[in-house]
């Protein structure tokens, strides 16, 4: 009797320990799913947008985040210049640049 009762909790013991295990690789596996489907493309997006940003130049022909294209008249640190049409003109910041046209 003592045998099979000292059988059955060294059993209930590797069940326990094989349990936490499967918790940990599921949690770990869950964050790996995170990472590739959320996290590593913002931050390649993120990459491309710096990159745009430092780029741009003055007769660039842009398209703004509110939709506004327009042409790079001057470029300063922060802001651009944009020539909507023939004479009007107006500074929005650099970041309000989202694609550059050819």
């Amino acid at each position: 009797m003592v045998s099979e009762a000292y059988a059955m909790a060294g059993g209930a013991a590797s069940q326990g320990q094989a349990g936490q295990y499967q918790g940990i690789i599921m949690l770990v596996a869950m964050f790996a799913i995170f990472y590739f489907l959320l996290i590593r493309p913002q931050q390649k997006r993120a990459k491309q947008q710096k990159e745009l940003v430092a780029a741009l130049k003055a007769g660039d022909n842009v398209v703004s985040a509110g939709g506004i294209h327009a042409k790079i008249v001057s470029v300063e640190d922060t802001t651009v210049v944009l020539e909507i049409a023939t004479g009007v003109k107006m500074k929005i910041n650099r970041t309000s640049i989202t694609e550059v046209k050819q």
